[in-house]
């Protein structure tokens, strides 16, 4: 008979960085569950992030080389291929989903580690704020989602609200403090979903996801698109998510 031993999580923070993990009311999420106008097809575009904006950007999260950020366009061109705005990373560096996310299928002077899988990492966090917090008129009152199934914090007594295809803990706190959680622990998740009090914008991200979707004004997916620290891309909320 297999044993397996339990993984031990950690008891659930009462910040989250400098986020209030919310134990109450959860009603900010309303507008994201099932039969509200912001709940999206579960793996579309949408669906990570929310139906009903004028525009959305894919963010890409880049390989790396040496721990330094490689975008994937600087990857296409070394191996003669090309990114569209829903290529997936295998298709880049020409393998198959199988074997892409290997560290020994690098290549040598251009990457050799794959774009993280997750939430937005925190390197693409901290470019995406000073762009969000100019397209909104409460940078000091957002909403955050993490889904509750990391593993590494036990959330099991705190409620949570649906999205498609997740549970989610709701956090509170200002835009500036989306990257706080890595005080914790620098391999902590950023929270998956983010979203201002006036609601003009939503942030989305995923466990099996390497992208980062942006759903707001035509106005800001342009800014998104122009921020040279970024590497973005227009999509529709209909799309499939990658």
């Amino acid at each position: 008979m297999n044993v397996f031993r339990t993984v031990r999580r950690m008891p659930a923070p009462e910040w989250y960085g400098r986020l209030r993990v919310r134990t109450g009311d959860l009603s900010p999420a309303d507008w994201l569950t099932p039969g509200t106008p912001g709940h999206g097809t579960f793996g579309t575009v949408a669906g990570v992030a929310a139906g009903g904006f004028a525009a959305y950007a894919r963010i890409l999260h880049p390989a790396s080389l040496d721990e330094r950020p490689v975008r994937w366009s600087a990857v296409a061109a070394a191996h003669g291929t090309r990114v569209a705005p829903d290529s997936r990373w295998h298709e880049v560096v020409g393998m198959n989903s199988a074997s892409y996310n290997a560290g020994e299928y690098g290549l040598a002077g251009v990457w050799d580690e794959h774009p993280a899988e997750g939430p937005t990492p925190p390197g693409v966090a901290r470019a995406l704020v000073p762009v969000l917090a100019r397209h909104t008129t409460t940078p000091e009152r957002c909403w955050f989602g993490l889904w509750d199934g990391y593993g590494r914090w036990d959330f099991g007594h705190v409620p949570v609200f649906e999205t498609p295809g997740r549970e989610e803990v709701l956090l509170g706190g200002a835009l500036a403090d989306a990257v706080s959680p890595t005080s914790l622990d620098e391999f902590a998740e950023l929270p998956d979903l983010w979203w201002p009090a006036d609601r003009a914008w939503i942030l989305g991200g995923d466990v099996d996801l390497t992208s980062t979707y942006v759903g707001g004004s035509a106005e800001l997916i342009a800014d998104l698109l122009a921020t040279a620290d970024l590497e973005a891309h227009p999509v529709s909320a209909a799309d499939p998510a990658a």
